[in-house]
């Protein structure tokens, strides 16, 4: 029904255990229906269970002792101390979440004695008998399925293999992608900081078409995945210690996001440090203080298959980038951000940049065609550019794509992941001259360093309504390419001049301030007069 109702809609099947048996076997039989199916722990492993001896035993335990068979499963069906966690603030005092969790813990035990009524001998074996069945029929249709899955696997599964049965599901399905969470048990969906909606929005699961497309598909993170966010990366928030300046239209520079245009389409044009390392602080200050979400243009690379492990993969960085905005860098995704008037945050420089090679700090690889500017000019976007430094007071660059070439082991891997890139056409700017050409992928050896400070100037914002000149002349376009290039620069230069009249570059110094005067965000910085 739902089919007939919405056919160029998928329709989406979540099974756990035995209900992931039951997906597969829903999957196999209906193959010409657009079906976006999530297993978490599926019983397609129950042939290899841990608990296949204990069978017989259950089979055999008398009557008067029923009442023990749920407490025994209990102990293996998940983490009752994650379960028991679900709903409870973390930031709150750590007396009150004790008294909670207590309280959850002591709410389970009746449930489980409970169990005994409902579920007798008889019915448990009954449904362990159909999980034996549902099992061998879902392996043995396998080959049917021309869905595309999502396996979610705990790697403190005590009743089945579920880390092991990914691996295996990822090489038997055609279209089969895994997550991996390896401190969570078998009840994984019922388990503290495990949302499957946020799971299904960092694997690009969640469409409303044939295809999924990363703009018009595209939900921004929840309050709560956006606290979460926050808690993870506080750590290095309070490394970095950024401090952000921009420029008010009278061309006066202020502290803080002041100068930043509230109203799109916003096109934020910039440096991009060594791996990116400016990344985290500038959106999650963007999204707090101007309510703002910037939809990153990133190499295509990190949204394909190549930065998949073979095995099992974690929820990583690649996914937070899909989470918040990450768009694969192309002419009709710019379109169609722009269209929406969205605050876009294009890297002229991109991988060239980002992976650039030693004493190449602060250098702009741009390309010499203008090719933001006239897609800007067409909606009337804002440019807004922008200069950051401090990756060299974050990390020292030990090993750059050079040094590794150097090193056989390290060389044929960069060249065979770059090659594989190259034939599933992952490439960019192949066609240009010059080092913005050279955007081969690999991962530099770094060496962090005792933390410095980020320093953002975001420049005046520079608008393209009405200047219909930038669409009809080149030379024009060409122009104001370079005026924006200039500007990225000279904030760069100021930065760099400046921080050293910084009283807290230091995080020694930003510490103690901290410690004794106010929070991370409201450390003061150089003079800007």
């Amino acid at each position: 029904m739902k089919h007939a109702s919405s056919p160029n809609m998928p329709i989406y099947l979540v099974g756990d255990s035995f209900g992931g048996c039951l997906a597969l076997a829903i999957a196999a039989r209906n193959p010409k229906i657009d079906l976006v199916v999530i297993l978490a722990n599926p019983a397609t492993s129950f042939g290899r269970s841990q608990l296949q001896p204990l069978f017989p035993l259950l089979e055999a335990i008398p009557t008067s002792l029923q009442f023990t068979v749920p407490y025994l499963l209990s102990l293996v069906m998940g983490d009752p101390m994650k379960m028991a966690m679900v709903g409870i603030d973390a930031s709150l005092p750590p007396t009150c979440i004790i008294e909670q969790l207590s309280a959850k813990l002591t709410s389970l035990i009746p449930i489980l004695s409970a169990l005994a009524d409902i579920i007798p001998k008889e019915t448990l074996m009954w449904k362990l008998k159909l999980l034996k069945y549902g099992s061998e029929y879902a392996n043995s249709r396998l080959h049917a399925v021309t869905a595309e899955i999502l396996v979610l696997a705990s790697g403190k599964d005590s009743m089945l293999p579920s880390a092991s049965e990914a691996e295996r599901l990822a090489r038997s399905l055609r279209n089969c992608k895994v997550r991996y969470f390896k401190g969570n048990g078998h009840t994984i969906l019922m388990e503290d900081h495990v949302n499957l909606l946020t799971i299904i929005k960092c694997t690009s699961k969640y469409r409303r078409s044939k295809s999924h497309d990363f703009v018009l598909d595209y939900i921004p993170p929840s309050m709560s995945e956006y606290k979460q966010s926050l808690d993870i990366n506080r750590l290095y928030r309070n490394f970095t210690g950024a401090a952000m300046f921009s420029t008010l239209e009278n061309g006066k520079m202020v502290r803080g996001l002041d100068g930043v245009p509230y109203e799109g389409p916003v096109l934020f044009v910039g440096y991009h440090m060594l791996m990116g390392l400016e990344l985290v602080p500038l959106i999650e200050e963007m999204l707090t203080v101007k309510k703002v979400l910037l939809r990153g243009l990133a190499h295509p690379a990190l949204f394909s298959p190549l930065v998949e492990n073979e095995g099992l993969n974690e929820v990583s960085f690649n996914d937070s980038i899909r989470l918040y905005g990450g768009v694969p860098v192309s002419a009709s995704n710019l379109f169609k951000l722009l269209a929406n008037k969205s605050h876009v945050l294009l890297y002229p420089g991109g991988a060239r940049e980002a992976l650039h090679r030693k004493g190449e700090e602060y250098k702009l690889t741009w390309p010499d065609q203008p090719e933001f500017v006239r897609m800007a000019a067409r909606f009337g976007a804002t440019i807004v550019p922008f200069g950051v430094v401090g990756e060299d007071d974050i990390v020292h660059l030990v090993l750059d794509y050079d040094d590794m070439m150097k090193i056989p082991i390290l060389s044929d891997r960069i060249t065979s992941c770059n090659e594989k890139a190259e034939r599933m056409g992952f490439t960019l700017r192949g066609d240009m001259n010059g080092e913005v050409a050279n955007q081969a992928l690999y991962v530099p050896g770094l060496l962090a360093k005792i933390p410095g400070r980020l320093y953002y100037l975001f420049g005046k914002p520079v608008s393209t309504k009405g200047r219909w000149e930038v669409l009809k002349d080149r030379e024009k376009a060409r122009e104001l390419y370079m005026e924006i290039k200039s500007e990225v620069q000279n904030s760069m230069t100021f930065l760099l001049k400046k921080r050293e009249e910084d009283p807290y570059r230091s995080i020694v110094d930003r510490t103690a301030y901290r410690a004794l005067a106010a929070p991370y965000d409201q450390i003061p910085s150089f003079d800007i007069d």
